[in-house]
């Protein structure tokens, strides 16, 4: 269960709460007059599918059975 800390609180001891959710990865609600208003609670980077990232990243495709050439490599130059 998260804990729960008043604005007031919060604003004192600031990068204490920081550190705790960092340290532990509990989430803290901040209240203000008992109503709770903010959560802090450590990041985590959305996973996103591979085939979406290069989605729309495919400049041409002609004849990709083709044999390559020799003079055809970029990276040989």
């Amino acid at each position: 269960m998260a804990e729960r800390v008043s604005k007031s609180q919060f604003k004192a001891k600031a990068l204490e709460f920081f550190r705790q959710v960092e340290a532990t990865g509990e989430s803290v609600v901040i209240t203000d007059h008992g109503q709770p208003k903010l959560e802090v609670r450590r990041y985590s980077a959305p996973r996103r599918d591979p085939l979406k990232a290069l989605r729309g990243t495919v400049l041409r495709y002609q004849a990709p059975m083709d044999p390559v050439g020799e003079d055809d490599w970029d990276a040989a130059n």
